[in-house]
């Protein structure tokens, strides 16, 4: 199984965001983890890599199975543990080769076009201390299927 991290660096009333050229999707950076790499290691290296930007303190606020199913059957299945941060060291890249990088305003982030698992993961973060679990079921197209977190949106 597969596994990611990413990281959500919220700056002052901005989340640093990275639209990936095969969709137009905005994401938080982030990236798969290295044989025997930590979670937050990957995290760290990952973001940077894609920034240019050192996180500083990230905490772990989600842990998520994602599972692509075309009919019955499963034919994908990865997992992502999301960070969250409010500070950094470094420079932003000029140019990343995973997409164009932008800090979005807090207010702008859920009307990005994104994954729609990933509206439920910023939203939860953006809007609560607590950690989140969940599970997101999609087709081969990414749409949504079905969802299930731990503790439930709060809608």
């Amino acid at each position: 199984m597969q596994r990611v991290t990413n990281c959500i660096l919220h700056i002052d009333d901005k989340i640093l965001m990275l639209k990936k050229p095969r969709r137009g999707w905005y994401v938080a950076p982030g990236g798969k983890m290295e044989p025997g790499e930590s979670i937050k290691d990957s995290a760290v290296r990952e973001f940077k890599e894609e920034t240019g930007l050192s996180i500083q303190n990230p905490k772990m606020k989600g842990s998520f199975t994602f599972i692509i199913r075309d009919g019955e059957e499963t034919v994908q299945e990865w997992m992502m543990f999301t960070f969250y941060c409010r500070d950094y060291k470094g420079a932003l890249l000029e140019e990343s080769e995973e997409g164009e990088l932008e800090w979005v305003h807090i207010d702008d982030v859920l009307g990005k076009p994104m994954a729609e698992g990933d509206r439920h993961i910023f939203n939860h973060i953006l809007t609560s201390d607590e950690q989140i679990y969940g599970t997101f079921v999609y087709t081969p197209d990414y749409q949504l299927l079905d969802i299930d977190l731990d503790p439930t949106d709060p809608e």
